[in-house]
């Protein structure tokens, strides 16, 4: 998507910028939802709502990614891009070759905080009945009559242990990929 929205060729502009505000702005919720509910609706499916998560999630996520990695290219110098094509090498050979590496320096540290919020996103698949941490603190309250305050603390001490080791390796790989100057 990242591709699509620095593309020369405006109809795949178009398409980028549209897929990415159009995910990027709905709420996760609505999106499960729609696509769970909606696809059983129109004949398509059932999905497992497992998978269902995943996808949504995915196609959720790849958003995010994609306004990311865009910034990420609008760092690299201009004069790269043109360097590239006046030796002869195409768009495509232009972003992969020149572009996407130097680009992917700079965007590590977000792409961390994103995946470090995809698993905190992953929350929201409860309304779609997935058992994930969040649904099973609710469970196990409702059935077994438990006081919610230290289940919800300890769901929320496991999404620690989940998101800091995660915060820790994006700073550790984002130091040692960073630019010295």
């Amino acid at each position: 998507m990242a591709a699509c929205r620095v593309s020369p060729v405006p109809p795949l502009q178009w398409f980028g910028a549209t897929y990415v505000e159009l995910f990027r702005n709905a709420p996760l919720s609505v999106l499960m939802l729609l696509f769970v509910f909606g696809l059983t609706k129109a004949g398509v499916g059932p999905y497992s709502f497992f998978a269902s998560a995943i996808v949504v999630l995915s196609i959720y996520t790849s958003a995010f990614l994609a306004e990311t990695f865009r910034a990420g290219i609008n760092t690299v110098a201009a004069g790269q891009a043109e360097a590239a094509r006046a030796i002869g090498l195409t768009f495509p050979q232009t972003l992969g070759i020149v572009v996407f590496p130097q680009a992917l320096r700079t965007v590590v540290g977000p792409i961390g905080n994103l995946f470090i919020a995809l698993i905190k996103n992953s929350s929201i698949a409860s309304v779609i009945s997935v058992l994930e941490l969040s649904k099973r603190s609710n469970l196990l309250i409702d059935q077994q009559g438990v006081s919610p305050i230290p289940v919800f603390l300890g769901a929320a001490v496991a999404y620690l242990i989940l998101t800091l080791p995660s915060g820790f390796l994006v700073g550790y790989v984002e130091r040692k990929v960073s630019i010295k100057r």
